[in-house]
């Protein structure tokens, strides 16, 4: 049997850095603790070992990913930069519009964020958003019907599906488990990816919520391509190999400022923004 590792203050700051962030590159880490690469190295392989994180391509993160994360949990991570990637978000949705926002925490942060927003009437698939929204005055929550999952109290399930299919909104609010630097999509449930396919194309306008964490993190199921989103709202640039991805104006990228999040109030106009998809 093996004896429980006991880390020396590099890999425990290492390791909470890695709760807070999600994941980081070895020349990240490197700088960070101001050791070489080959010093990182040799903890991450350690530490492996001993299942405390896993190894990706020039990366690391915790171990099986953040699905396997407590909702609570993944809550902590990057918690002011998701409730600034919410408060510009929701400056993007006008008061009266008709929304889907689906599982994930910052999708939830959005649904905080909206608590100003007047005569929304929202369709969700989470019960952590619904439980957000219920209480705002003027807000109509429809839940999708299906098999709730334990670990973050999502919906999925062909009755989820059915449900949004029978429905047209203005917008999208989607969170995503990783970005590939080709601009794939990608998730770790091909059962939540079904659903969020479902409401894209019954979408006007899909704005994509995820924060610098998700770029290049290792996932298992194809959602689609950063191409049939419209917005993405992030809270760091993206790295110069993705530019050529957004050359064509779409998506339109917005980096929001984490530093200083004030509340704002919802534009003025109602009406629908952008092509019907």
């Amino acid at each position: 049997m093996q004896r429980p590792m006991k880390l020396n203050n590099r890999q425990q700051e290492l390791l909470n850095h890695l709760q807070r962030e999600g994941s980081s590159t070895i020349e990240a880490l490197a700088a960070m603790f101001e050791v070489t690469p080959q010093t990182i190295r040799r903890d991450v392989l350690l530490m492996e070992e001993h299942q405390r994180l896993s190894r990706y391509h020039g990366g690391v993160r915790l171990p099986g990913g953040l699905e396997n994360l407590a909702h609570s949990t993944r809550q902590t991570l990057l918690s002011a930069e998701k409730q600034a990637i919410a408060a510009q978000a929701a400056q993007h949705i006008p008061n009266r519009s008709t929304i889907f926002i689906n599982m994930g925490t910052t999708a939830e942060a959005v649904a905080s964020a909206l608590r100003q927003h007047r005569g929304l009437r929202v369709i969700t698939n989470s019960l952590h958003v619904a439980a957000v929204m219920c209480d705002f005055p003027q807000a109509e929550v429809i839940i999708a019907g299906g098999v709730v999952r334990p670990r973050d109290r999502g919906i999925t399930g062909e009755a989820a599906i059915d449900l949004i299919q029978k429905f047209k909104v203005d917008f999208a609010v989607i969170g995503i488990s990783s970005i590939d630097l080709d601009g794939t999509l990608r998730d770790y449930d091909h059962r939540e990816i079904r659903v969020t396919q479902a409401v894209m194309a019954q979408s006007h306008q899909v704005l994509l919520v995820a924060d610098r964490s998700k770029i290049g993190r290792p996932a298992l199921v194809r959602l689609g391509h950063i191409s049939e989103i419209d917005a993405l709202f992030t809270d760091a640039p993206l790295p110069a190999s993705m530019n050529g991805l957004f050359a064509a104006g779409k998506p339109a990228v917005h980096i929001a400022n984490f530093a200083a999040t004030t509340p704002t109030t919802p534009p003025v106009s109602t009406r629908r923004a952008g092509k019907e998809r």
